[in-house]
């Protein structure tokens, strides 16, 4: 099983060294991957003074991030692909434990870890929650929508994500119209040819950035791209939770009450109002609201994924 690192990069070069390095420095070896968004710095006379341990592709324009994800997994010679955005950086047995548990589930074709989010100074700050019991948890395909509905599935951002290179293809690769949630829009279309599994053991650093771009999103456009994200993911679930699955209507009020106290929060009143009315007034939009306040938690999740498989 061989992995490809594939690194996007743009005008980010002191932290795009760090990332290298961490990718390099892995137990096992990987082809690593750098796909420059034309910066303007010396990012390509840095790469290229690498050598051939680094595989480097300088796009002419900017490609935005998705397009220059694409354009690294089309270069890929691995049978999986591992995301490293420039301001992220990887444990040094990242690949070999993730190896070690994919080769235990074959069918697997995404694979998450807990991450810690670190400031720009690169102090910890938190790590990201564990999903489900034991250090390996697998969920068979026709279980991945629904919980990712119900907020039991969280694979968070593409530090922590690897996937099969034969299924990104087959699906299409990342949407190059979305502007935010390409990454969870990629994931749910991944998870259409097989199993999900996440290692709960921190295996990546993720950057938290102060005023970082989905913070400066309208909360309206937040909550728009919110419910495409829910839709997609609702048109995927498997016929053996049609039964249990709320009406998508329900799913849209529940969307509204988050961002609506997402609003509250922040003090912006007026549009706590606008964003939540009239959810306010719906009482499955309250439980779909705690049902996904509690998901994270373990035994939660065994609870909403019932036929988990663990090792």
């Amino acid at each position: 099983m061989k992995f490809s690192i594939v690194i996007t990069t743009y005008n980010r070069l002191e932290l795009l060294k760090r990332a290298i390095a961490s990718a390099l420095a892995q137990t096992v070896p990987c082809e690593v991957i750098v796909v420059d968004n034309a910066s303007s710095d010396d990012t390509q006379v840095y790469v290229k003074s690498l050598g051939d341990r680094v595989c480097y592709r300088r796009n002419p324009t900017n490609l935005n991030h998705a397009g220059a994800v694409n354009v690294g997994v089309d270069l890929a010679t691995g049978d999986w692909i591992k995301f490293v955005d420039d301001d992220d950086y990887l444990a040094a047995e990242c690949i070999e434990k993730m190896q070690g548990a994919i080769a235990l589930r074959p069918q697997t074709v995404i694979c998450s870890c807990q991450a810690a989010q670190v400031d720009t100074s690169g102090a910890e700050l938190s790590q990201t929650p564990v999903t489900g019991p034991g250090q390996f948890f697998y969920i068979p395909q026709a279980d991945i929508h629904y919980g990712m509905l119900l907020e039991a599935v969280p694979f968070g951002t593409p530090i922590q994500v690897a996937v099969q290179r034969q299924a990104f293809l087959r699906s299409g690769g990342w949407d190059l119209s979305m502007t935010s949630c390409d990454d969870i829009d990629s994931w749910i279309r991944i998870a259409k040819f097989g199993d999900a599994l996440f290692i709960n053991e921190c295996l990546a650093y993720r950057t938290v950035w102060p005023g970082g771009y989905d913070q400066k999103i309208a909360l309206k456009q937040r909550l728009d791209t919110n419910i495409t994200i829910k839709e997609r993911i609702y048109q995927n679930i498997s016929e053996k939770y049609q039964a249990d699955l709320p009406a998508i209507a329900e799913i849209r009020r529940y969307l509204h009450l988050h961002w609506g106290l997402v609003a509250l929060k922040q003090k912006q009143v007026t549009a706590a109002i606008a964003l939540a009315y009239p959810a306010l007034l719906s009482p499955t939009a309250w439980q779909l609201l705690k049902q996904a306040r509690t998901a994270r938690d373990s035994q939660a999740q065994v609870a909403i994924i019932p036929k988990i498989q663990l090792v």
